[in-house]
């Protein structure tokens, strides 16, 4: 699975866009089976949603958010066509309407206010210019929906080498306001308290 990555020191933004992430089956098997139903739960992602998923991979959450959280619309996002492709059979394969669109999360293909819930494991981590992502997560969102995220607890855990010191640029958004935190991940809400 392609992912995009924030330059080391002497790392073109160029070098960094054409990082890989391998694909992981331990990895993805915890994903589906742990973090989402985790994030579900302790973050209170609602029924009936309309949820995004940047940086969305192979679609290995796919299958849990559509048991868990029965959404009306479910959409996942990813630079990798491979990935893509691959999400698209397994939604296909497991009877899953899933909406899967080749893209970059720095400039989303969604109208504003599109989603309720926007989720992020860890992609806005790994790229250059986050704080466009961050922007474009938090036009796409409506008022009073979240983003669940990585915590930087998270993220050192899932990719400690790469991770090491990095921090999402929140003052970027100010409109996303701080609202459910749970360890290794957190939420936030557009035009929250």
């Amino acid at each position: 699975m392609r992912s995009r990555v924030v330059p080391f020191p002497g790392v073109s933004e160029a070098e960094a866009d054409d990082a890989v992430f391998p694909v992981l089956a331990r990895r993805d098997f915890f994903q589906a089976r742990v973090e989402v139903p985790y994030v579900v739960h302790a973050l209170g992602i609602p029924r009936g949603a309309r949820i995004l998923e940047v940086g969305c991979g192979q679609g290995n959450a796919f299958a849990t958010f559509t048991r868990l959280c029965a959404p009306v619309r479910l959409v996942g996002l990813d630079v990798d066509a491979t990935a893509v492709a691959e999400a698209r059979r397994r939604a296909e394969a497991a009877l899953i309407p899933a909406e899967l669109f080749e893209g970059d999360v720095r400039r989303l293909p969604f109208p504003d206010a599109a989603f309720d819930v926007v989720v992020d494991f860890g992609t806005c981590y790994h790229i250059a210019r986050p704080e466009a992502a961050l922007r474009e997560i938090a036009r796409v969102l409506a008022p009073g929906g979240r983003l669940v995220h990585e915590t930087p607890l998270g993220q050192l855990l899932s990719h400690p080498f790469r991770s090491t010191g990095r921090r999402l640029p929140w003052d970027a958004v100010a409109e996303l306001r701080p609202y459910r935190h749970a360890a290794l991940f957190a939420s936030r809400l557009k035009g929250g308290e």
